[in-house]
């Protein structure tokens, strides 16, 4: 299986901190949180990884090169006009051959990629979407699930009063390759755009439920949200 790792974001809500250096560039634990997501795919055997690229996009292609250092093969596709986290994957059609992963590099997370793609293969979905328990869930993709785990509906960013689930988008997907075909040309983005839609039109799109006691997921939205996942992360957390 091929990634996709997006890290086009300009991090506007980290300024200062993103003024000179993508927000995947961060480093926790003593790496860029990049270089912790490619070493993860790179665990469970996903070594083909595209990245976006737009805001210091040089830091990046400086720092992981052609991938080889870190195990894995690295593809760039640079955007001149950002394209959203959907519009990101239409140039890469020739890269994504099959059954792809996608990763929102700006976060962190431990998830268990072999059990999320053995779920989206065992329900022949379109999508399959890693899902989290978060506590605000305003600042999220929440999703509400069915019993047979499919996603019924899908709400990006709600106010507080149209709150209706805890659980949220983590970032983290498995697509067949179909999916390119429902994403619109120009700007999209998953949340807005995309899930809504598959939903919409009874598509086959389902959850994975990440299990909070082995697998983890760090949001870094503010700087706030920096420090205080600097202090709780550690080396051996993110093994």
């Amino acid at each position: 299986m091929r990634a996709v790792i997006l890290a086009a974001g300009e991090g506007q809500r980290l300024r200062p901190l993103t003024k000179t250096v993508p927000k995947p560039m961060l480093t926790v634990a003593g790496k860029p949180i990049l270089e912790h997501n490619i070493r993860l795919l790179v665990r469970y055997g996903v070594n083909e990884i595209a990245i976006n690229t737009h805001h210091c996009a040089s830091s990046i292609e400086d720092h992981f090169g052609d991938g080889s250092e870190f195990g894995a093969k690295i593809t760039y596709s640079k955007e001149e006009q950002l394209r959203g986290t959907a519009g990101a994957l239409l140039p890469l059609r020739e890269f994504l051959t099959s059954t792809f992963l996608v990763l929102y590099g700006d976060n962190l997370t431990t998830c268990n990629i072999g059990a999320l793609a053995e779920r989206h293969l065992s329900k022949r979905a379109i999508v399959t979407l890693a899902v989290y328990r978060r506590e605000n869930a305003t600042a999220g993709g929440i999703v509400s699930i069915a019993a047979d785990g499919r996603i019924v509906r899908f709400l990006e960013k709600p106010r507080r009063d149209q709150v209706f689930s805890s659980l949220v988008n983590a970032g983290i997907m498995v697509c067949d390759r179909e999916i390119l075909d429902a994403i619109p040309p120009g700007v999209s983005d998953f949340g807005t755009d995309v899930l809504p839609a598959l939903i919409r039109d009874e598509q086959p799109l389902f959850s994975y439920r990440m299990d909070e006691r082995q697998e983890h997921l760090w949001w870094i939205d503010s700087p706030a949200d920096y420090e205080r996942t600097k202090k709780e992360v550690q080396p051996w957390a993110l093994v």
